[in-house]
């Protein structure tokens, strides 16, 4: 068993429940993803089913002759019309534009140099972007980077799953629940993917019921 089951296990007894329920969790962080990448396939999901959004971005990577995503200096330099053309929205085609030019100028730093960064610098230095906000840059730090010590209190998932788990009426305030996370620290990613994993169950269970 990790350090991080074993500690969550230790400082909570409903963490404890759902872990003996979902089993472990076993992290597969995206290699070799940057934050340029990890952030235009990020403001292309937006809004968007995965299906709708996959067919988008499948276009942009043709755009280019290739199947991942263009240089930035080459998306600076693409035209709006042919961003638009994969069916980009004029909101969407500023923000991946404003995403290359930042990874060009250094505001979003290459990866190996955000590996040397503290969690909150990378949130303040990537929502400069235009079109990414603070829950972007927490999926990015969780999934892409494997940060451990990550809890989205914003995220609804989380926040149902906090409600269901703990058997509460309504959903906690963000500000109460990032206090109630501190017992969790420092390996709040995992609790975070428990609370999403508590929506999960509920889900199947009402399903099983009807």
């Amino acid at each position: 068993m990790s350090d991080a089951l074993r500690h969550l296990r230790r400082v909570d007894p409903v963490m404890a429940q759902l872990i003996a329920r979902v089993g472990p969790y076993a992290p597969k962080p995206e290699r070799g993803v940057g934050a340029y990448e990890a952030l235009v396939q990020a403001v292309a999901h937006q809004q968007l089913t995965a299906k709708a959004a996959g067919t988008i971005l499948g276009r942009f990577y043709a755009l280019y002759g290739g199947t991942c995503c263009p240089e930035a200096v080459r998306l600076v330099e693409t035209p709006d019309a042919d961003l638009r053309s994969c069916g980009f929205s004029r909101a969407k085609t500023a923000a991946l534009k404003d995403i290359a030019a930042k990874s060009l100028d250094g505001t979003i730093p290459a990866r190996r140099a955000l590996a040397r960064m503290k969690d909150a610098t990378i949130i303040e230095r990537l929502i400069e972007a235009r079109g990414v906000g603070r829950w972007t840059v927490e999926m990015f730090l969780m999934f892409t980077l494997a940060r451990p010590d990550v809890l989205p209190v914003d995220d609804y998932g989380i926040q149902n799953g906090f409600r269901i788990a703990y058997g509460k009426r309504k959903l906690p305030k963000p500000k109460a629940l990032a206090k109630f996370g501190e017992r969790w620290a420092p390996f709040r990613t995992t609790a975070s993917w428990y609370l999403w994993r508590a929506v999960d169950l509920a889900r199947s269970a009402r399903e099983k019921a009807e």
